[in-house]
């Protein structure tokens, strides 16, 4: 079976690709051929994941799943949320985003947080399959590790053993990451349905 994922973010790929079961073959959009930037318009991570992967397999044919990830934070009323990846200006750059964040919690004592993924699978079935996954923990008040992407350096998961995402290694941040959770959903869809097709 043939799948796009649909992004060209290497490290969400590195990521996803030892998840999935054997025998299917995960594409890239670039593989694809689909260099266009995908649209992100709606208001909630279940309307972005879902733009996108309709897109896909609208435009190119090749069935498809795309993931939104927000980061939200209980002392700003969930922000920055839907708007995770581009919370310091469209530019959508990671570090400026995460030093934004912590001037914004600078000095404050409460620093929940979670992480939350929604995965929209389409073209396999005549309805979109959803699936989410969350994991809850704090914000630290500078960043740790060189790992991961994003706000892993300043998001220490509640189940981990004090580490940040930065620091942990895949495997292990995968076994109780947001998007591990959304995508090992994924991953027990596609074998149920689909194993004998």
């Amino acid at each position: 079976m043939r799948l796009c994922f649909a992004s060209n973010n290497a490290h969400k790929l590195a990521e996803i690709r030892p998840l999935l079961p054997a025998g299917l073959e995960l594409l890239s959009l670039e593989a694809i051929g689909c260099h266009e930037e995908l649209p992100e318009t709606r208001d909630t991570l279940e309307g972005n994941a879902l733009q996108k992967a309709e897109y896909v397999w609208e435009h190119y044919g090749v069935a498809c799943f795309a993931d939104d990830t927000g980061l939200e934070v209980e002392a700003l009323h969930g922000a920055p949320g839907v708007y995770s990846a581009r919370y310091a200006g469209p530019q959508r750059l990671a570090a400026d985003n995460v030093q934004k964040l912590l001037q914004e919690l600078h000095g404050q004592g409460n620093r929940a947080a979670r992480f939350r993924t929604v995965v929209a699978l389409v073209g396999l079935t005549p309805e979109p399959q959803l699936f989410a996954g969350e994991v809850r923990g704090l914000i630290t008040e500078e960043p740790k590790g060189n790992g991961g992407f994003g706000y892993d350096p300043v998001f220490q998961p509640t189940e981990g053993n004090g580490q940040t995402f930065a620091e942990m290694e895949l495997a292990a941040k995968n076994h109780i990451s947001h998007r591990g959770r959304a995508v090992a959903q994924l991953v027990s869809y596609l074998q149920t349905e689909w194993s004998a097709a």
